[in-house]
C-alpha cells in the first residue's frame, strides 16, 4: 500500500498539520456537510454552522486522530480500535461518510497547504485517508 519514503512523508506533515488541526478539521466537516447533506443528521445535536465551537472542536479532533493514525501507520487497526467500536455501535455512522470525509480532507489540506500540497504528498494522503476511512468501516462488516 504505501511506501516507506510515503509514510515518512505524511508522519511529517500531519506533525506539522496538528497546530492547524482544528481548522483544517472544521474546514473538511464544513465541505462534507454540503457535498454530502446527509451527513448532517450525526451531529444534529450540535452547533455545526460556519465557525462554530463545535465544528472547530469536533474538526480538531478528527484531524488529531487522523496524525496519531499517520505516526502509527503500520499499526492503524489497533491504533483505530476505539473509534472504530465508537462509530460502529455507538453513533451508528454511515460507513460511507467516512470516505466522504476523507474527499474534503484532501481538499480542505489542498486550500491549507497551497503549494506544499504536491502531486506525490496528494497520492500519499489520498492513499493513507482511504486505508483510514477502510479501518474505521471494517466493525460495520
Amino acid at each position: 500500500m504505501l511506501s516507506k519514503k510515503e509514510k515518512e512523508l505524511l508522519e511529517s506533515v500531519w506533525g506539522q498539520l496538528t497546530p492547524a488541526a482544528e481548522y483544517i478539521g472544521a474546514d473538511a466537516l464544513l465541505r462534507m456537510f454540503t457535498a454530502f447533506p446527509g451527513s448532517k443528521t450525526y451531529f444534529s445535536h450540535l452547533d455545526i454552522s460556519p465557525g462554530s465551537d463545535h465544528l472547530f472542536t469536533h474538526g480538531k479532533k478528527i484531524v488529531q486522530a487522523i496524525a496519531e493514525g499517520a505516526q502509527n501507520i503500520s499499526r492503524l487497526t489497533e491504533t483505530l480500535a476505539s473509534l472504530q467500536t465508537l462509530h460502529a455501535y455507538l453513533l451508528r455512522i454511515d460507513p460511507s461518510n467516512f470516505k466522504h470525509f476523507s474527499q474534503c480532507m484532501l481538499v480542505a489540506l489542498a486550500v491549507h497547504m497551497g503549494e506544499d500540497f504536491t502531486e506525490v504528498l496528494h497520492a500519499a494522503m489520498d492513499k493513507f485517508l482511504s486505508a483510514f476511512a477502510a479501518v474505521l468501516a471494517e466493525k460495520y462488516r
